[in-house]
């Protein structure tokens, strides 16, 4: 269950622009620092949460400072449950049905995107990793359901990418095998990943 109706984050294109402008927001309005730091590719990415005028208020703080070292932001007004869970590494089991992905080069735009397609349609979010160290900065968000759902969804996402110009990779699985489903439902991350044995495997 979210703590906070709002969220916003600000991706910087340099650090020392990232940490200054950070410093700004925080001083504008009550909010809560949800988390910033270093990312990938030298950037820096600030999230925070709070009301929706203190977000909205430190958000366009932020804007202000960032001036032409800003990569990418959002502001959620109203962000969905399960998007908030994500943040901070709650993950759901994938159910029988369709998997689907998206993949974008920066954490703000999949947040979005994401927020779309979980308020969009009934398709639950099973991951959502934000610019990683092994992901150079992208963000990858994983959600299944029934397969029209997925579509949906997934059409829902890309429309708003496309529309915004962001680059975007996506697709659909509409019956993943069990292995990949129990190693989705684990971790995406190589260096996590359990050894899955499957029959008829040779010795």
């Amino acid at each position: 269950m979210k703590k906070y109706p709002a969220i916003a984050t600000l991706e910087f294109k340099d650090i020392t622009a990232g940490m200054h402008a950070t410093d700004a927001l925080v001083k504008k309005a009550p909010i809560s620092l949800l988390k910033c730091g270093t990312i990938s590719h030298g950037r820096y990415l600030t999230l925070i949460a709070g009301s929706t005028a203190s977000v909205e208020e430190s958000y366009e703080e932020g804007l202000f400072w960032a001036r032409d070292a800003l990569l990418d932001h959002i502001f959620l007004p109203d962000v969905a449950d399960p998007l908030y869970d994500a943040i901070f590494g709650k993950r759901q089991t994938c159910r029988d049905g369709a998997i689907g992905i998206i993949e974008t080069q920066t954490a703000s735009c999949n947040i979005l995107a994401t927020e779309r397609m979980l308020k969009g349609t009934p398709v639950d979010l099973i991951e959502l990793r934000l610019a990683d160290a092994l992901l150079h900065g992208k963000a990858v968000s994983i959600v299944c359901g029934e397969l029209y759902d997925v579509e949906a969804a997934i059409e829902l996402a890309v429309l708003y990418l496309q529309d915004k110009q962001h680059p975007v990779s996506q697709r659909i699985i509409t019956s993943p095998h069990e292995a990949l489903a129990a190693q989705i439902n684990f971790n995406t991350a190589f260096g996590e990943a359990q050894c899955t044995n499957l029959n008829g495997e040779l010795a």
